[in-house]
């Protein structure tokens, strides 16, 4: 998601020092997280409720810029964002948050109308206490595996590689049992895979935001765009592990 240079992390030892700098910094990337979270469970609400916004977002051709915008837009800016501005990741970030969240309508429009989703796992029924339950067991998941990546002294940065091979494996399996195989145990597996790598993308990119800190520190610049890199890696590691729960939890079969 950025090009900063990492050559100087195998040469210096993990400093779990805090100070005020560090402090703010990471406060930075969860606020613009927060908001992020804040701003998609509005659009989620309003898409999920408000029939004409309903009938416009969930039906094609929007509903196809829904589904696979975020994918294009995160797979454009390794692109054309090489060096990427703060008002360009900025952008990037909340157009991302925005057409996410209104994909997530789909589970308010569920759980609002009452209709069940067949999916390839089974029967999926949504309530609102489902989505509740999904939230606050994504955000006690997610709350320790960032505070394990912000503390741990272990190395956490050798396994970007394997997140990153592993999220494109996934992304293949998925569309080949979507459109060919059809296999709810291997939906099932993939479900389970997906929690794994987010919960390795949380722990890992926490721990790399800190690093990036020592790095930057000072560069304005620099700092403004990794916040809003940072804050989008962890909100998408988020909304993927709350969704995949809320499937679990949602499913009747």
């Amino acid at each position: 998601m950025n090009d900063f240079s990492r050559q100087a992390y195998g040469a210096r030892t993990m400093d779990t020092s805090v100070d005020q700098g560090l402090r703010n910094f990471m406060l930075g990337v969860y606020n613009k997280m927060g908001l992020g979270l804040l701003l998609s469970a509005v659009l989620a609400y309003v898409v999920g409720t408000v029939t004409p916004v309903t009938a416009f977002v969930l039906s094609p051709p929007m509903l196809y810029i829904v589904q696979f915008g975020p994918i294009a837009l995160l797979f454009g800016s390794m692109f054309f964002m090489r060096n990427p501005s703060p008002t360009g990741a900025a952008v990037l970030y909340w157009s991302v948050v925005a057409l996410i969240g209104s994909g997530l309508g789909v589970w308010v429009l569920l759980a609002t109308s009452g209709a069940q989703a067949e999916t390839l796992t089974g029967t999926i029924s949504i309530t609102f206490g489902t989505i509740a339950q999904a939230f606050v067991i994504t955000a006690a998941a997610f709350f320790g595996l960032s505070l394990y990546g912000y503390t741990t002294k272990t190395n956490l940065q050798p396994i970007q590689s394997f997140l990153f091979m592993g999220i494109i494996g996934v992304i293949v399996i998925s569309l080949i049992n979507v459109f060919f195989i059809e296999s709810s145990g291997l939906q099932w597996l993939i479900q389970f895979a997906i929690l794994g790598l987010m919960a390795g993308v949380t722990a890992w990119q926490t721990q790399n935001l800190k690093l990036m800190y020592y790095e930057i520190a000072g560069d304005e610049r620099s700092m403004a765009v990794m916040t809003y890199y940072g804050a989008l890696n962890l909100y998408i590691a988020f909304v993927n592990m709350f969704q995949v729960i809320l499937m679990m939890l949602g499913n009747r079969q």
